[in-house]
């Protein structure tokens, strides 16, 4: 009985780590897949500029306050965040899982149940927004120029993933500073679907470079280079 006990363990280690092997290739193989690598410049009298910025670990996709297009300022009011600065030029979305947006701030306060959650996409998600006055181009930070067509489909993807697309859900109470705030989401974060994924997915709906797939924000930046 002990020596199947001990056969039954060692099988599924070898499998957990055979899983995790293939994953983390997958990843790195995957993530470097260039879709709409053939996109057509877009004049930039013509065109609305937009953003992908990483905190190094993180992207958010970071879009005008308002054009013509579209005014955030009807679901995104300022006055949700703790500054309530209507000065501002951008807005950035964000996608995550939601216990591990609004319960772990620092790395130092991610609990076993949280990650658990998270990996295996049995949590809810939220949608974590940030006003800017202006961005400073770098390497965490690129500028793309889309056509109006394209920030539509953009503006429309966006739109979808919160859990009320016309009248988004504040969740009051949170934020990592004074000039954010976090609603509710649709979807839930995972293995296979992560917030650099949502922003990825986010690309492909503007008809913008993007990876095939990629868990991590180095799959997204790594075509904007």
């Amino acid at each position: 009985m002990l020596k199947k006990t001990f056969k039954f363990l060692g099988w599924t280690i070898l499998g957990i780590i055979t899983f995790l092997v293939l994953y983390v290739i997958s990843v790195y193989l995957i993530s470097k897949i260039t879709v709409n690598s053939d996109i057509a410049k877009v004049d930039e009298k013509d065109a609305i500029p937009i953003y992908i910025l990483s905190n190094g670990v993180h992207t958010d996709i970071v879009v005008p306050i308002t054009n013509e297009i579209k005014d955030w300022r009807k679901e995104i009011q300022f006055s949700q965040t703790q500054s309530k600065d209507s000065l501002m030029q951008f807005v950035g979305f964000g996608w995550g899982d939601k216990g591990f947006y609004l319960h772990t701030p620092e790395w130092s306060d991610l609990k076993a149940s949280t990650a658990l959650k998270a990996i295996f996409g049995v949590s809810s998600s939220a949608m974590h927004t940030t006003f800017f006055k202006q961005l400073k181009e770098g390497e965490n930070c690129k500028r793309i120029l889309i056509s109006k067509e394209d920030y539509q489909k953009l503006v429309t993807y966006i739109s979808e993933s919160f859990n009320n697309p016309t009248n988004p859900e504040w969740i009051q109470g949170y934020s990592y500073g004074k000039k954010d705030a976090f609603y509710e989401a649709k979807g839930s974060y995972s293995l296979f679907y992560t917030c650099n994924t949502w922003a990825n997915c986010a690309l492909k709906a503007a008809n913008q470079k993007a990876s095939l797939w990629t868990i991590y924000d180095k799959g997204i930046f790594c075509h904007y280079q």
